[in-house]
């Protein structure tokens, strides 16, 4: 016996191989490699030209790598342009900085601040509550309560605060379930270990059973189906916003607050429903009567008594409905109808009378987040004017306070945003953008909804593994480009686009909600994969049509090329390149007989 132990214990003590080395070197050091190989390995793309456009091309190339593989964090990769534009010589630090807190960052950011007094006064769950008492408890109709109540609320808040919102109930729910002996939240273990003692400790957390994985990732998926439904409901939405009106300042078709919703909540609102049919489908039997699944939800029928006493207890211990609540609400109402009525189009709004200057969705917004500091949570002070007892004896909080903004707050957003936003302006200044443009331009024969249906492929594909927000920064500015060379309307390409980035369902790391219900419910990455399946699908499918159908209704001009858009058309003889932007009017014979020759 002790011969044997300094047998292991000599085997242990001897040096590892080099394969091992490089595999443990490479496991957990890789993202050190990333960082500082990547600059390198892609450097000759600017030393074959030193010219702006092949510098802003060879920094593009770097934090796209840093941002797909998040070797430095995202919002760290995001603050490079600030470093990197006034060395490489393409914008100025001024102007550079600029870009990271526009009006639509700023917009965002308030947004974000009046859902976090929404979340800090309870607002937020009577309303989840209410309307699951509305539309019932048995487990179809609470699952589809469940993704309503939470497709609304994600329109407005952040994805990530909604589904965190939403899991405590659904858990609530579940646990009087099974209490119950009416379903069963985790399934039951398909092995066991032989020799194994009985220590929770080592034994690994069970899997949930599939009525559970129909509700927590009924809620992660609308988390980010909903998020499409507004300007302010995902960071990606401005993402593109920002990237369009950087681009393409003179454009007539605005992408206002209120034009956006019209154009993306109907579509919305069918690939959302379609995935509840897909989940319940999938995971609870709808249409397979005879499946156990379907037994399992027959029998939950009779339980919707016992899940409505939980939601009705959770909905008395928030009690009779105060003033703190009745403020935010009427604040945020008030911010909505602001958002409608600044410029309608349908009729004058209040930013066309303030004619003095642009008013642009940033200051009622801000507007509200002010009224939220200035306004008391409550009117208990009024006793001292009244002179009534008890008076307070402290003093009167605000309907939400700083602290806890500062606490919740992803600061990070500004960066990622911005960067975003610097390298479409750096790409339009240093001259990046027109030379991708026109390498795109062997794609201008391709018939425009067969292109369509591939830029929304690849956006939906990439944001799988990465970023929604990162990957949106990338492929806007280069579709941008593009829709210049190719001659289609700009807004034909982007929007889809920028929707498809926020729909991610098959891994935990593609989005937060989807990660938040995988740590809480312990969902492993293949039961995500295969579920995410048919809300992919449908979502695509979904887009495409209404981008082709619906999308024209809303944008009529978006079949045709505007004339605000201003491309570098180039006109390519043997020996020699005309630029149609440099030539005068009277040149047009000359153009027409160059045209002539070169085909």
């Amino acid at each position: 016996m002790l011969n044997m132990e300094i047998e292991v214990g000599n085997a242990s003590s001897r040096p590892e191989s080099y394969s091992e080395n490089a595999k443990n070197f490479l496991t957990y050091h890789w993202k050190g490699l990333v960082v500082f190989l990547t600059p390198l390995l892609t450097l000759p793309v600017m030393l074959t030209d030193n010219s702006p456009a092949y510098r802003c091309m060879y920094l593009l190339l770097v934090m796209a790598i840093y941002w797909v593989t998040e070797a430095l964090p995202l919002y760290v990769t995001s603050m490079i342009p600030i470093v990197a534009f006034p060395v490489m010589g393409i914008m100025s630090s001024n102007e550079t900085c600029l870009l990271y807190f526009k009006d639509t960052l700023v917009m965002f950011m308030g947004g974000i601040m009046v859902a976090l007094a929404v979340e800090y006064s309870n607002l937020n769950k009577r309303l989840a509550l209410r309307v699951i008492q509305m539309v019932g408890c048995s487990p179809r109709r609470l699952h589809f309560g469940l993704i309503m109540v939470t497709t609304f609320i994600s329109m407005w808040i952040s994805n990530a605060a909604c589904t965190a919102m939403m899991c405590p109930i659904i858990q609530a729910v579940l646990e009087e379930l099974q209490a119950q002996g009416l379903c069963k939240i985790n399934q039951e273990p398909t092995y066991k270990i032989v020799g194994k003692k009985d220590n929770a400790e080592d034994e690994e957390p069970p899997y949930p059973s599939k009525m559970t994985l129909c509700y927590f990732l009924g809620i992660a998926y609308a988390s980010s189906m909903g998020g499409c439904g507004t300007i302010i409901g995902t960071a990606t939405n401005l993402t593109f916003k920002g990237i369009y009106e950087e681009t393409f300042p003179n454009s007539k078709e605005k992408m206002d607050f209120a034009t956006f919703m019209f154009y993306s909540v109907p579509s919305m609102l069918v690939y959302t429903g379609l995935t509840y049919v897909w989940l319940q489908w999938h995971f609870m039997g709808l249409f397979r009567p005879k499946s156990k699944e379907a037994e399992e939800v027959r029998l939950g029928e009779s339980s919707a008594g016992v899940a409505k006493k939980v939601i009705d207890q959770r909905y008395k211990e928030l009690g009779p409905m105060k003033a703190h609540e009745i403020q935010v609400m009427v604040l945020f109402i008030f911010m909505v109808i602001m958002y409608f009525t600044r410029q309608p189009r349908i009729f004058p709004g209040w930013g066309d009378w303030l004619s003095t200057k642009k008013v642009l969705n940033s200051m009622p917004t801000i507007f509200v987040v002010i009224m939220c500091f200035v306004l008391p949570a409550n009117y208990a002070f009024l006793r001292y004017c009244l002179c009534k007892r008890p008076a307070t004896t402290g003093t009167t909080p605000s309907l939400v306070t700083w602290k806890f903004i500062q606490t919740k707050v992803p600061w990070g957003l500004i960066f990622l945003l911005g960067g975003g936003f610097a390298l479409a302006k750096g790409s339009q200044e240093s001259g990046m953008s027109s030379l991708i443009g026109n390498s795109l331009v062997v794609l201008k024969d391709l018939p425009h909804p067969l292109l369509l249906l591939m830029v929304i492929l690849v956006a939906v594909f990439l944001t799988a593994f990465s970023s929604n927000v990162a990957i949106a920064n990338i492929i806007i500015p280069v579709l941008a480009e593009m829709s210049k060379v190719i001659r289609v309307h700009p807004l034909y390409l982007i929007l889809p686009a920028g929707l498809a980035c926020s729909l991610a369902f098959h891994l935990p790391v593609s989005t937060p909600p989807n990660a938040l219900v995988a740590g809480y419910a312990n969902i492993r990455s293949k039961d995500m994969a295969v579920a995410g399946i048919g809300p992919t699908i449908i979502s695509i499918i979904v887009l495409y049509i209404f981008s082709l159908t619906w999308g024209t209704v809303v944008y009529p001009n978006m079949t045709t090329f505007p004339d605000w858009v201003n491309p570098n058309v180039n006109i390519t003889t043997n020996a020699t390149v005309f630029n149609a932007t440099t030539l005068a009017p009277e040149s047009n014979i000359l153009l027409q007989v160059l045209n002539a020759t070169t085909q």
